[in-house]
């Protein structure tokens, strides 16, 4: 059997470093993309990235590209939470240009290899927030009015337009997974947005490595078709078992999905039609 090879990024914690060191107990090759270093993981090795500066992204695609023919399986997993308003590199704010944008080009500059795969999968994380979110197309960046919970709804329900789009747009099976609430890192990169959601959370959550779950399936699972969502079978999908899951109605937006891709390739200079990966 051909060696499989995965990049999880924001695998040096957290719900990625479960999904990581769980690939790698499987006989995948896993590449931890991420800032912070972790070599912990037998069978992974890591790779800088920052999805918060697009030049970090490209060094990223370049360096895989020139080793590497093809990729079996992207998950885009890193992220950020509830942040005090903040711009990357790029200008873009924060919670937007990481949990969206950072992987969308990502996806796009690694394109080539992803179709080059044997039936390549992208599993993009997304969280059962994003049925809050609404993409403000007048203020993206939160230039005029922002909330770091409302950035943050924003940012997950772009993650869901952008991966049933990819479906819609190229023969690779994209996939969402949400994780439930769980016990990471992620809540505390901001300060407490709403302090009865943060009790509930703290009393319901479960672990990190139960949080990988819908990630693994959504992964690994033969039955797992494009564009389906997976996230956990309890009460208010707050824990539990992987299963099916349905997304928001503005998910399903395709009007929306198309005008956020157009928006998407402009801002990042990453076309899918047309990718490159020279800076």
């Amino acid at each position: 059997m051909t060696e499989r090879l995965a990049i999880v990024t924001g695998a040096s914690g957290g719900i990625g470093f479960h999904t990581a060191r769980e690939l790698a107990a499987r006989n995948w090759r896993v590449i931890i993309a991420s800032r912070h270093r972790n070599d912990g993981i037998p069978g992974a090795t890591w790779w800088e990235l920052d999805l918060a500066d697009l030049a970090s992204v490209r060094r990223f695609a370049r360096r895989f590209l020139d080793g590497h023919g093809r990729l079996d399986l992207l998950i885009n997993n890193a992220g950020v939470m509830a942040l005090p308003r903040a711009v990357t590199v790029d200008g873009f704010e924060r919670q937007f240009g990481v949990n969206h944008l950072g992987h969308f080009a990502l996806t796009g500059l690694l394109l080539p290899a992803l179709l080059a795969g044997d039936q390549a999968r992208v599993v993009t994380v997304t969280s059962g927030l994003h049925r809050r979110g609404r993409i403000d197309f007048d203020d993206l960046m939160g230039e005029r009015r922002y909330s770091k919970f409302g950035a943050y709804t924003q940012s997950k329900l772009a993650n869901v337009l952008f991966a049933l789009e990819l479906g819609r747009r190229t023969p690779l099976t994209s996939v969402l997974a949400h994780p439930g609430v769980a016990h990471t890192d992620l809540a505390r990169t901001g300060n407490p947005f709403r302090s009865a959601l943060i009790a509930l959370a703290r009393l319901s959550a479960q672990s990190a490595g139960a949080g990988a779950l819908p990630s693994l399936h959504a992964a690994t699972n033969p039955e797992v078709k494009t564009m389906e969502a997976y996230g956990p079978d309890g009460p208010g999908e707050r824990r539990g078992n992987p299963t099916r899951i349905e997304v928001s109605e503005r998910g399903l937006d395709e009007g929306d999905a198309r005008r956020l891709w157009a928006i998407s390739e402009e801002l990042t200079g990453v076309r899918y039609g047309t990718v490159t990966v020279a800076e």
